[in-house]
Protein backbone atom coordinates (compact mmCIF):
# COMPACT_ATOMS: atom_id res chain seq x y z
CA UNK A 1 0.00 0.00 0.00
CA UNK A 2 1.39 3.44 -0.71
CA UNK A 3 -0.16 7.10 0.36
CA UNK A 4 0.43 10.22 -1.12
CA UNK A 5 1.44 13.29 0.13
CA UNK A 6 0.56 15.98 -1.45
CA UNK A 7 0.38 19.88 -1.22
CA UNK A 8 -2.20 20.91 1.94
CA UNK A 9 -4.87 23.18 1.13
CA UNK A 10 -4.59 25.06 4.28
CA UNK A 11 -1.56 26.85 4.67
CA UNK A 12 -0.74 25.67 8.27
CA UNK A 13 3.02 24.40 7.89
CA UNK A 14 2.19 20.60 7.98
CA UNK A 15 1.44 18.93 4.85
CA UNK A 16 -1.80 16.96 4.89
CA UNK A 17 -1.46 13.54 4.23
CA UNK A 18 -3.74 12.11 1.61
CA UNK A 19 -5.17 8.68 2.32
CA UNK A 20 -5.75 7.41 -1.39
CA UNK A 21 -4.40 4.07 -2.15
CA UNK A 22 -2.32 4.31 -5.95
CA UNK A 23 -3.90 1.80 -8.12
CA UNK A 24 -1.88 1.93 -11.09
CA UNK A 25 0.68 -0.90 -10.20
CA UNK A 26 -2.26 -2.90 -9.51
CA UNK A 27 -3.96 -2.47 -12.91
CA UNK A 28 -0.18 -3.25 -14.31
CA UNK A 29 -0.37 -6.57 -12.32
CA UNK A 30 -3.58 -7.51 -13.25
CA UNK A 31 -2.90 -6.89 -17.21
CA UNK A 32 -0.13 -8.69 -16.82
CA UNK A 33 -1.85 -11.14 -14.81
CA UNK A 34 -4.59 -12.10 -17.65
CA UNK A 35 -1.83 -12.06 -20.62
CA UNK A 36 0.07 -14.85 -18.84
CA UNK A 37 -3.76 -16.32 -18.67
CA UNK A 38 -4.30 -16.22 -22.26
CA UNK A 39 -1.18 -17.62 -22.60
CA UNK A 40 -0.76 -20.82 -20.81
CA UNK A 41 -4.98 -21.58 -21.61
CA UNK A 42 -4.77 -24.38 -24.46
CA UNK A 43 -6.26 -23.69 -27.69
CA UNK A 44 -9.34 -25.78 -28.33
CA UNK A 45 -7.52 -27.69 -31.27
CA UNK A 46 -10.14 -29.04 -33.77
CA UNK A 47 -8.55 -30.86 -36.77
CA UNK A 48 -10.71 -31.03 -39.80
CA UNK A 49 -9.58 -33.64 -41.87
CA UNK A 50 -9.46 -32.46 -45.73
CA UNK A 51 -8.56 -35.40 -47.93
CA UNK A 52 -6.66 -33.62 -50.67
CA UNK A 53 -6.94 -34.78 -54.16
CA UNK A 54 -3.55 -36.88 -55.49
CA UNK A 55 -1.66 -35.26 -58.54
CA UNK A 56 -1.57 -37.47 -61.16
CA UNK A 57 0.08 -37.03 -64.43
CA UNK A 58 -2.49 -36.61 -66.36
CA UNK A 59 -2.44 -34.61 -69.98
CA UNK A 60 -4.23 -31.72 -69.80
CA UNK A 61 -7.57 -31.87 -71.62
CA UNK A 62 -7.38 -30.83 -75.62
CA UNK A 63 -9.05 -28.01 -76.92
CA UNK A 64 -11.51 -28.61 -78.87
CA UNK A 65 -11.99 -28.65 -82.67
CA UNK A 66 -13.90 -25.46 -83.46
CA UNK A 67 -15.28 -25.35 -87.29
CA UNK A 68 -16.50 -21.42 -88.29
CA UNK A 69 -19.62 -21.32 -90.43
CA UNK A 70 -20.39 -18.72 -92.03
CA UNK A 71 -23.70 -17.34 -93.53
CA UNK A 72 -23.65 -13.98 -96.28
CA UNK A 73 -26.18 -11.83 -97.96
CA UNK A 74 -24.85 -13.83 -100.88
CA UNK A 75 -26.36 -16.85 -100.00
CA UNK A 76 -23.34 -18.60 -99.54
CA UNK A 77 -21.97 -20.71 -96.81
CA UNK A 78 -18.48 -20.74 -95.78
CA UNK A 79 -16.92 -23.39 -93.79
CA UNK A 80 -13.78 -22.22 -92.65
CA UNK A 81 -13.81 -19.17 -94.85
CA UNK A 82 -13.71 -21.44 -97.62
CA UNK A 83 -17.42 -21.07 -99.74
CA UNK A 84 -18.90 -24.78 -100.27
CA UNK A 85 -22.54 -26.02 -101.69
CA UNK A 86 -25.18 -26.98 -99.64
CA UNK A 87 -24.63 -31.19 -100.39
CA UNK A 88 -21.06 -30.75 -99.91
CA UNK A 89 -21.87 -28.24 -96.62
CA UNK A 90 -24.13 -31.33 -95.62
CA UNK A 91 -21.49 -33.95 -96.66
CA UNK A 92 -18.95 -32.26 -94.24
CA UNK A 93 -21.53 -32.34 -91.63
CA UNK A 94 -22.34 -35.75 -91.66
CA UNK A 95 -17.93 -36.36 -91.40
CA UNK A 96 -17.79 -34.81 -88.33
CA UNK A 97 -20.86 -36.10 -86.61
CA UNK A 98 -19.36 -39.68 -87.44
CA UNK A 99 -15.97 -38.72 -85.11
CA UNK A 100 -16.12 -40.11 -81.93
CA UNK A 101 -14.98 -36.42 -80.76
CA UNK A 102 -17.15 -34.21 -82.41
CA UNK A 103 -16.08 -30.40 -82.96
CA UNK A 104 -17.65 -27.63 -81.96
CA UNK A 105 -19.58 -25.89 -84.58
CA UNK A 106 -19.47 -21.75 -84.39
CA UNK A 107 -22.76 -19.88 -86.76
CA UNK A 108 -21.02 -16.40 -87.50
CA UNK A 109 -24.13 -14.85 -89.53
CA UNK A 110 -22.48 -11.88 -91.68
CA UNK A 111 -24.50 -8.76 -91.60
CA UNK A 112 -27.40 -8.99 -94.33
CA UNK A 113 -27.67 -12.54 -93.97
CA UNK A 114 -31.08 -14.20 -94.47
CA UNK A 115 -32.56 -15.62 -91.57
CA UNK A 116 -33.66 -18.33 -93.70
CA UNK A 117 -30.04 -19.29 -94.70
CA UNK A 118 -28.91 -19.22 -91.51
CA UNK A 119 -31.52 -21.34 -89.87
CA UNK A 120 -31.18 -23.66 -92.57
CA UNK A 121 -27.20 -24.20 -92.22
CA UNK A 122 -28.59 -24.80 -88.04
CA UNK A 123 -30.97 -27.54 -88.42
CA UNK A 124 -28.67 -29.47 -90.84
CA UNK A 125 -26.13 -29.39 -88.75
CA UNK A 126 -28.81 -30.23 -85.72
CA UNK A 127 -30.45 -33.03 -87.92
CA UNK A 128 -27.35 -35.15 -88.21
CA UNK A 129 -26.67 -34.88 -84.51
CA UNK A 130 -24.27 -32.72 -84.01
CA UNK A 131 -23.69 -31.79 -80.12
CA UNK A 132 -22.12 -28.64 -80.12
CA UNK A 133 -23.75 -26.37 -81.47
CA UNK A 134 -23.73 -22.43 -81.32
CA UNK A 135 -23.44 -18.81 -82.14
CA UNK A 136 -20.89 -16.80 -80.38
CA UNK A 137 -21.32 -13.65 -78.74
CA UNK A 138 -20.20 -10.34 -79.89
CA UNK A 139 -17.33 -10.44 -77.64
CA UNK A 140 -16.25 -13.69 -78.75
CA UNK A 141 -16.66 -12.91 -82.75
CA UNK A 142 -14.84 -9.51 -81.53
CA UNK A 143 -11.93 -11.97 -79.94
CA UNK A 144 -12.08 -14.43 -83.33
CA UNK A 145 -11.39 -11.27 -85.57
CA UNK A 146 -8.72 -9.94 -83.28
CA UNK A 147 -6.66 -12.94 -83.38
CA UNK A 148 -6.96 -13.31 -87.18
CA UNK A 149 -5.88 -10.18 -88.15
Amino acid sequence: MSMNIGASEVHHGDPELMMEMNTTPLIDVMLVLLVMLIITIPLNMHAVNVELPKSANEPPPEMPTIINIKVNAKRQILWNDEAVTKLAYEKKLEQEANKTKQPEIHFLPEPGAKYEDVIGAMAAAQRLNLKQIGIPTIDTFAGTKAAGQ
